[in-house]
This record gives C-alpha cells, structure tokens and sequence, in this order.
C-alpha cells in the first residue's frame, strides 16, 4: 500500500480543514494523530474530531469512467461516469482507462470505524473519513480509533472481474457467512402497500408461493410486509400485536403459514415508536411516532425485546427496516457529505455515528439468533456480514413499471458483485400487478431469477392468469435452484443494462414502453 501523500484535519463541526504535519507514518494537527501501517489501517486518536482527510497524489487518465457505491440503497443513480472532481464516491472506487482497457482502484474494509467516501479528479484521490457523532464532533477523548482499513485494486482483467475481486477484498475479514440457501418467497407490499389486508390475505399468499414452487425442496418464504401492527403505514412500535379484528394472534398466523408450506417472515421499523419515553432521537426521521436514540441503552433494550418476541411467535424471517432514515433523518440521496443536520449529537457523543450504526446492526444480529434477517434501508458496509440479505436498491413498483426498471435492474447490475461476499443481495421484489405490464416485469423476474440473488414476488391475486403463473413458477424454480450466472455486458454505457451474459448465452432484455422510459419515473 502506498501511504497518502498529505493529511488534513477538522476538529470541529465548521473549521476549516488544516493541514497536518508529517512524522514518518504519522501526521498530526489540532490535537489530533493520524497513523499509517503499511496494511492500510489508518487510526486516528484524538479528543475531539470530525473529519480527516487523506490525499493520493496520482495521475489519472483524461478519459477514464470512474465508478463508485451508495451510503444505504442505491437510487438508479449507480453509473460509471467521466470525471467529476466533486463526485462523492462512497466506500470504494474504480477507475476504467478506456484506451488501455485496465481497471483499478481503492476502497475501504467493510465496518469501518468512519463513514468512508472518495473523490477522484485528475491528479488524485481523497478518503473523507467522516469522524461525526450526528451533527457535531465526536469526543474520543484521546482514544484510539480504527478508522478503516484501505486497500488498493488492482486489473483483475475486466471492469467485471475488478469490481468482483475489489468485494471480494473487502469483505475478507468477515467471518464465513452462514449459508442460508436460496431467498425465494412472496411478499405483500407491492400489492398491498400496507393497506387493507388481514391474516386470510396473508395465508392466500402463502399458499400463492407454495403452489408456484410446486414441491420444490427448498421452502419459500411468505413475508408479512407493513400494515400488521396498529398505527398505519411506516408507523412505529410497540411491536407486540397485531391489528385488532386483522391480526389477532400473530403466533398462529405464523403458524398457519408454516402449514401451508412456506416459511413466515415480518417487517418491522425498529427505530421508531409511538409511545412516550425519554429516549428520543434529536433529530431522526418523520413518521407516526418518535424516533429512538440507539445509544440508549433502555432503546437497544426494545428492539432485543421486539425480535425475541418475533422469534417467539415463530417467524423464520425478520425485515428491519428505516434505521439509517431515522438516525440520520435523511435517505442516502440527500446524505451526501454532510450526512445529517449540523447541531445535534447522539446521547453518547464519545463514539462515531459509523461505530453507533455498527454497533446497532450487531445487537439486531445477536438478538435474531437464527432468525434471517433482511436490512432495509440499511448500510452496506457496516451491515455486511451482519444481515444475512441486504435490499441493495430503493422500492421497486406495482403501481409504476419506470421505478422497477429504474431501481432494481440498477441496483442488480451494479451491486451485484457484493453478493454472497456482503451478504445476500436483494434488488427488491417483482410485482404482478394490473397496473403494470407483466410482460416487463416478467423480464425482470427472469433477471433476478438467474441472478442467483433474493427473488421476492408481489402477486395480487387480481393479477393472476395462466401465463402470468406459468412464468412466476418457472422463475421462482429457477431461484429456488440458486440461478445462473450474470454479467451485464454494457454497464459501462448504460444505467439499466439491456445486454446479459449468462451461463445459457448472451440475452437481450427491452425494458423500454412503447414510448421509452417515463422521464418522471421514480
């Protein structure tokens, strides 16, 4: 690893960034110490801090395509673009020469004690370690930090191949992931959308999935998606019953559905509630309730205790979802380099938010036991390894195709790489809906099919014809035999790549309406 060539610091929430001066691999300024190892570990000890800046001086070509990641989800916004000196590039970038041919670049280990982001111009990279506690200076008080670990890429032959290996590279220190088999079921949301359902609807789409499987031996899932629990849509906790009248026993819903066939599972939003307590966020996401500060203990408390009730009531499958809203009280898109609002800071100002988010995934983790565990709305590189699927994009659509040829064939096609490495990738579900053309969306059925990733399926029961169960089944078998292999062969040209390589040949997918792509969607 070649050591940065400067080092800047900020210690408070508005200076400026000062220079800091070198002594062999370490730099200090502000009181504050950046150590290099010749591993790539940065660390950083100081008493108060909220970012460090570390500087490659480096030649790049004029013409070369750079690629970046997303905070949480992606927002069909993943694309290799030209140069753009002010681009934030979280996580990880790459670099393709389109004359020489050679990919490369630079990340960070995944659960970083920072929030990690790059910028790339033409005569060299920056890290931006964000050092934050909310909106204000962490207070290490002369700890010493891991900040991250950084690692270089080298040409593993094509951008596919780089991209694959730099995953790979980043995810080596996690322990061997649990294999979980094949994530194939139906969920409701799509249809549903949190609204007018109740166990009967549920059990139809359980016994929906059961028959399209058709006796395959891996056992699907049947998700029960928002709108179990009082208090309407996204609404918050408590989480210890369902709808009176809808959902009486959660326990023997559960049941019901592992009767039927498939394997229950629940969404829930663990960071918001709508009872009263002293443990409110500063500043967290809007919703029917409050948001909870997770470095309460008494809130870490809640959501054991909501997920040991889950498993109780036998669900097999947990989906947590909103966390990185309610913390930051913003999604990805409008987190940029900021973050989150300027003036507040979490009850315990004395560790990074990257090390508080971490820090909460890990309790979820430990608290689900064996439960497996969907991140929605979550951190890729703090929640790898400690969710078992991760959605990768934001919402698909039953009411508008525009968004699911947007969101998931984006999402699919440019995180795909982090698949079995992070986790398992979810580029979100495939409606059958009558307000979209199936004809579409069963082309993108047949993408995540082969893709190997989670394939999730929201069938209204209105939506249903022979030829629309013909071809869910076959795709959902197709998943549920763990897929093909993909490649999308113009990436480098095209946000929603329509040319595929797979282990059958090279398959063409028209995601385009008759008139195009809908400029307003999504």
């Amino acid at each position: 690893m070649n050591e940065p060539s400067h080092v800047f610091v900020q210690s408070g929430p508005t200076d400026a960034l000062t220079a800091a001066t070198r002594d062999g691999h370490r730099w200090s300024a502000l009181r504050t110490e950046i150590t290099w190892s010749d591993s790539g570990e940065i660390t950083v000890t100081a008493t108060t801090v909220s970012r460090v800046a570390l500087r490659w001086d480096r030649a790049l070509p004029d013409n070369a395509l750079i690629l970046g990641d997303a905070w949480e989800r992606s927002y069909g916004d993943l694309q290799w673009r030209h140069l753009q000196p002010e681009r934030l590039l979280p996580w990880y970038w790459l670099a393709h020469d389109q004359q020489t041919g050679a990919t490369t670049g630079m990340g960070v280990d995944v659960h970083p004690g920072a929030f990690c982001s790059w910028t790339v111009d033409r005569t060299g990279v920056t890290l931006w370690l964000d050092l934050r506690n909310g909106g204000g200076p962490t207070q290490l008080n002369g700890r010493r930090l891991q900040a991250a670990v950084v690692r270089e890429f080298a040409d593993a032959g094509t951008p596919w191949t780089t991209l694959h290996a730099a995953t790979e590279a980043m995810s080596a220190n996690l322990p061997p992931r649990t294999d979980i088999g094949p994530v194939v079921g139906a969920n409701n949301w799509y249809y549903a959308y949190g609204e007018g359902f109740d166990e009967k609807a549920v059990l139809q789409d359980a016994a929906t999935i059961v028959e399209l499987a058709d006796g395959h031996p891996v056992k699907p899932f049947s998700v029960v998606d928002d709108g179990w629990n009082p208090g309407g849509n996204a609404s918050g906790g408590p989480w210890d019953s369902g709808i009176p009248g809808l959902f009486d026993d959660m326990a023997a819903t559960a049941e019901s559905v592992k009767q039927l066939g498939a394997r229950p599972g629940l969404w829930f939003r663990p960071l918001l509630s709508r009872e009263s307590g002293p443990w409110a966020h500063p500043n967290g996401g809007e919703g029917p309730g409050r948001a909870l500060d997770p470095t309460y203990p008494e809130v870490l408390d809640l959501v054991r205790g909501d997920l040991q009730r889950f498993r109780s009531w036998g669900f097999e499958l947990v989906k947590h979802d909103f966390s990185t809203y309610d913390v930051f009280g913003r999604f990805g898109p409008a987190m940029g380099a900021r973050l989150t609002n300027s003036g507040w800071q979490f009850h315990d100002p004395t560790r990074t938010t990257a090390e508080i988010v971490l820090d909460f995934y890990r309790e979820i983790r430990a608290a689900a036991e064996d439960v497996v565990l969907i991140g929605c709305n979550t951190v890729g590189h703090l929640a790898a390894g400690l969710v078992d699927v991760q959605r990768t994009g934001d919402d698909t659509s039953g009411r508008d195709w525009g968004r699911t040829r947007k969101m998931g064939v984006n999402s699919l096609a440019f995180r795909l790489p982090q698949h079995q490495r992070f986790f398992v990738l979810d580029a979100d579900c495939v409606p059958c809906t009558p307000q979209t053309p199936w004809e579409l969306n069963q082309r993108f059925l047949d993408l995540v099919a082969r893709s190997g990733s989670a394939l999730f399926v929201s069938v209204d029961p209105a939506a249903r014809t022979a030829r629309a169960d013909r071809e869910l089944a076959e795709g959902i078998r197709l998943a549920l035999d763990g897929g093909d292999q993909l490649e999308p062969l113009d990436w480098l040209v095209n946000t929603t790549p329509n040319t595929w390589s797979t282990g059958a040949g090279t398959i063409q997918y028209d995601w385009s309406l008759p008139w195009g792509a809908d400029p307003v969607s999504g």
